[in-house]
Order: C-alpha cells, then sequence, then structure tokens
C-alpha cells in the first residue's frame, strides 16, 4: 500500500505552450537502486533507457501519456572517472541529490536561444548528443544552457531531437503508466526569490506570480499562471530547503505529477519520501 503525506500546497495552474515540459531529471548514486525506489513508492514501473554518449551516465526512464517523462540517471559502471567528473550534473549525482534538472521542449533550438538572448538571458550554443537504447536504436538530439548554474537548473534547457521523439521517450512503444497524466510541475529552490521571479518574468514575458506561504513545505512559493514553473524560498535558513539551495544552488527541489481528473483546486500529496529518496507529489 502507497503512503502519503497531504499538505497545504497550493495547486497551481499548469501546462503554458511557452514552457513545455520536455522531461525532469533525478540524479543518483545507483540507477537500479532508484529504480526499485521510485516503483516501489509510486507503483509505477520504469525502462532501461541506456548509456549516454558522454561516457559517464546511463539513465531509467517512467514515460507519461502527455508525452513527458522522468528520467532516472546515475554514474555507468566502469564510467569514465574524468567523464563523470565532467558531467554537468557530477555534484548531484555525488551527492544522491534528487532532482537536478528539467528540459523545454522546443522545435527550433536556434531560434528559442535567440529569443531568450534578446531578452538578456544567457544560452549556451547547441550542443549535439544521444544515446543508444538497449535494443540498439540510436537516439540523437540536440541541448542548450539556459541561464546561469547547472544546466537545467533555475531555467530549463532546451531540447530537440534529430531522430523520432517518441523513440526516445517511449522505449517500448507506449508510456509506462496510464495512472498519471505526466509532469505537470517543477519546484524550483531558489536563494532570492525576488531575483528569480524577475528573471523568469524577463525570460518569458510573464505577470506577476501568485505568492503563497506553505509552512508544512516550509517555502515561500511564487507560481506563474498558465505555467508549470513555481519557485521556492525556504522559510527558514535551518530547514532543508535552505540547505539544499546552500550546497546545490538554484536548482529543481520536487516534481510533481498530474493525474488524469484534477479538479480545480486541489491538493497536492506528497510519496513517501523515506522510501523514495526525494521529493515527488501528484495532484489529487
Amino acid at each position: 500500500m502507497l503512503k502519503f503525506a497531504t499538505l497545504a500546497f497550493a495547486a497551481f495552474p499548469i501546462f503554458a505552450s511557452e514552457i513545455r515540459i520536455d522531461h525532469v531529471t533525478v540524479a543518483g548514486a545507483h540507477l537500479d537502486t532508484m529504480r526499485r525506489a521510485f516503483t516501489a513508492a509510486t507503483g509505477v514501473p520504469t525502462e532501461y533507457g541506456g548509456r549516454h554518449a558522454n561516457h559517464a551516465t546511463e539513465m531509467a526512464l517512467a514515460s507519461f501519456p502527455d508525452g513527458s517523462y522522468i528520467e532516472l540517471m546515475a554514474v555507468q559502471p566502469n564510467a569514465n572517472r574524468d567523464a563523470v567528473r565532467a558531467q554537468t550534473w557530477f555534484k548531484f549525482l555525488d551527492g544522491d541529490a534528487g532532482p537536478c534538472a528539467f528540459a523545454l521542449r522546443v522545435p527550433d533550438v536556434s531560434a528559442e536561444a535567440a529569443r531568450l538572448r534578446s531578452t538578456g538571458i544567457p544560452v549556451s550554443a547547441p550542443e549535439r548528443s544521444g544515446r543508444t537504447r538497449p535494443d540498439g536504436v540510436r537516439l540523437e538530439w540536440e541541448t542548450a544552457s539556459v541561464g546561469p548554474g547547472a544546466r537545467g537548473s533555475l531555467f530549463p534547457f532546451l531540447i530537440r531531437d534529430f531522430t523520432l521523439r517518441y523513440t526516445r521517450v517511449f522505449p517500448s512503444g507506449k508510456p509506462t503508466t496510464e495512472r498519471f497524466r505526466g509532469v505537470g510541475k517543477v519546484v524550483i529552490g531558489v536563494g532570492n526569490l525576488d531575483r528569480a521571479v524577475a528573471e523568469y518574468r524577463r525570460a518569458f514575458g510573464l505577470p506577476a506570480p501568485r505568492l503563497r506561504r506553505d509552512a508544512a513545505f516550509g517555502a515561500m512559493l511564487a507560481s506563474f499562471d498558465g505555467t508549470p514553473i513555481v519557485l521556492a524560498h525556504a522559510l527558514a535558513e535551518d530547514s532543508w530547503l535552505a540547505k539544499r539551495v546552500r550546497e546545490y544552488g538554484d536548482a529543481p527541489c520536487a516534481f510533481v505529477l498530474t493525474t488524469a481528473e484534477r479538479p480545480a483546486g486541489s491538493p497536492i500529496v506528497w510519496m513517501n519520501e523515506s522510501k523514495l529518496g526525494w521529493r515527488l507529489g501528484m495532484e489529487r
């Protein structure tokens, strides 16, 4: 039986066309351990996705009907140690830190990069990468980092596929679960809420956010209507969130899944963190 803890976390609107989640990434030390913990906590199976071309990491995924997915990422067995240390999420992998990044699906990386640069947000040059699935299918894509910090931390990184996207998202040809609709929210822990809000408004032309104090989550929350973005600033300097931001910087600290039937104003229920090892919620 699954164990959940219900918190008074506000149910924010989601899914803006400008901020369309491709996938979210969870970093850990051992992939098999992560996969067992994820299924034990959620009841959702995962599929092994293969090794990345960076000679450092491998992944498994839980995919959803809306085309988003959760990537569980860990260090490859017998990985090249220099490649591992050079990996952009090395600190998260080494610290078994859980949520570390998220990606924005775009039709043209160069065009979106140019748009973001025009607002004053730094964007890296597009970088081609990929991985080979266990069945031998080769996947290729390009990405670009947005803003400061590790890739996909405060801002999502950009991704566009060169091969067919469904072969990346659905290795067996279908979602791994129908229980959840998809990844609905990315909660980003930040050290300076006003600055993070201003950066998001500048990058995406967003209106002023809704602000809400959530004592149970231990944060002041800022959400933008029509987007999956929730910025979270710790209420206390000795809280789990403040310690996490000091350790890893501005970066995702939790993800939230949506269900097929989500009534307006529904609360968020947090799954058993002691079993999962990181914070994952669902709207009920």
